[in-house]
């Protein structure tokens, strides 16, 4: 729901670093505390090490903000230590792996959407999964735990509760899922991702942050020289096609029946994220129909991706609009008609009402058109420049560094 009454709007963090001027770390009070032999520090110093529990993955959509914090304390002084605690998929190991930190895993399972047999048995796994969280808490003995919000963050922030360890929650969403619903109530602080995120939170502890992006997204943005508004090499409009980190299947298809209604296909260059299901199949079709396309169950270098596009079609995933915002790229969004609440629809409403998006609703979606919408896009460089411009002004690119200046707040209270 989005709500019109800005009466209890929650405060949003300024994004100033948080220097250690007026608490000297050897006065930080919090529910779990450590010694530390360089407690006392003098005005101006780098804020102290710190141990953080980071909860929660499962998609890239949950997992990219956190490694966005973890990269950003981690800036803040080289000597924290991050842990990722969650299911350990296969996204997880190797995204995390490839980024330096470490990962534990909890046998969880989610509930929402299963089936009443598979909610039976992850019903049953959840004192298991509180058990493990607590005994990697307990070996790990973190300053802080921070929930993503995906249901395997639900028995590490239940168990950091139980061993009385401060907690942060983070919602991606404009509507909170049921996970963080849930854990709100046990959280010290609750950082939102959208201003108009309320659903029954507690005011005093909600702050607007934003939805953190990975820095290197932002080190791109930040050099805009580096970015084509072309694909350069060869004079052709680049369209960057991304259905989230498992792929879109109906975004896949429609986009490949789409060529056969494009003009002047010479003039055109597509970058396509398929997921792996679909990576053979959509490499085929550009092949057979002669379109100049790189095809990819993932990408791992998405700043050159992004930095590169002209036009993005894509799902309307929490993450992937904090990116295209805090990037300023145009967009059209097809949001995925089965995410919890419509989600998708709402994260994008906002950008689609202000000219900074155009949305496509999924049973709409046909070849015809959508080959038309990426032709008029080619063809009027200036509209599109207009929505990029638009859209950055929805970005929140300091998120992370709210959420960080905060948690250094949290523990000096």
């Amino acid at each position: 729901m989005i709500l019109e009454n800005n009466q209890n709007k929650p405060p949003e963090v300024g994004g100033l670093r948080l220097e250690a001027q007026k608490n000297p770390a050897s006065n930080l009070q919090s529910r779990h505390r450590r010694d530390d032999p360089q407690a006392e520090r003098s005005l101006g110093e780098a804020p102290r090490a710190l141990r953080i529990v980071i909860a929660g993955g499962g998609t890239g959509g949950h997992l990219f903000p956190g490694i966005a914090m973890a990269k950003e304390f981690t800036a803040r002084n080289s000597a924290t230590r991050i842990l990722f605690v969650s299911t350990g998929n296969t996204l997880e190991k190797s995204v995390l792996s490839g980024a330096g930190f470490e990962l534990r895993c909890i046998p969880v399972a989610g509930i929402k959407g299963r089936g009443i047999w598979n909610q039976i048995k992850a019903i049953l796994k959840i004192p298991g999964g509180i058990w493990s969280a607590r005994r990697i808490l307990k070996k790990f003995s973190p300053d802080l735990t921070i929930g993503l919000g995906s249901y395997s963050a639900g028995p590490v922030v239940i168990g950091a509760w139980l061993s009385r360890i401060p907690i942060a929650i983070h919602e991606q969403n404009i509507l909170p899922g049921i996970t963080n619903r849930i854990l709100s109530r046990f959280a010290d602080r609750i950082y939102i991702s959208f201003e108009n995120t309320r659903s029954g939170m507690d005011p005093q502890k909600v702050r607007w942050t934003g939805n953190p992006v990975r820095p290197d997204l932002l080190e791109s943005a930040a050099h805009p020289e580096n970015e084509t508004a072309q694909d350069t090499a060869h004079g052709r409009f680049t369209v960057l096609i991304i259905g989230g980190s498992q792929g879109a299947h109906r975004i896949n298809m429609a986009i490949i029946e789409a060529l056969d209604h494009l003009k002047n296909k010479e003039r055109l260059h597509f970058v396509h994220q398929t997921g792996e299901a679909d990576e053979q199949s959509v490499t085929d079709a550009y092949r057979d129909k002669a379109v100049s396309a790189i095809a990819q169950a993932f990408f791992d270098n998405m700043a050159l991706q992004y930095g590169q596009a002209d036009l993005i079609i894509c799902r309307a995933g929490a993450t992937t609009v904090a990116e295209i915002t805090a990037l300023g790229k145009a967009a059209i969004f097809i949001p995925f008609p089965y995410a919890a609440d419509d989600h998708q629809m709402l994260n994008a409403a906002d950008l689609s009402s202000d000219g900074a998006a155009e949305i496509i609703i999924e049973k709409d979606l046909n070849a015809k058109m959508l080959g038309e919408k990426i032709e008029n896009y080619r063809d009027q460089p200036q509209a599109l420049k207009d929505m990029a411009a638009r859209a950055r002004r929805f970005g929140k690119p300091d998120a992370a560094k709210n959420i960080v200046d905060d948690c250094y707040r949290l523990l000096a209270e």
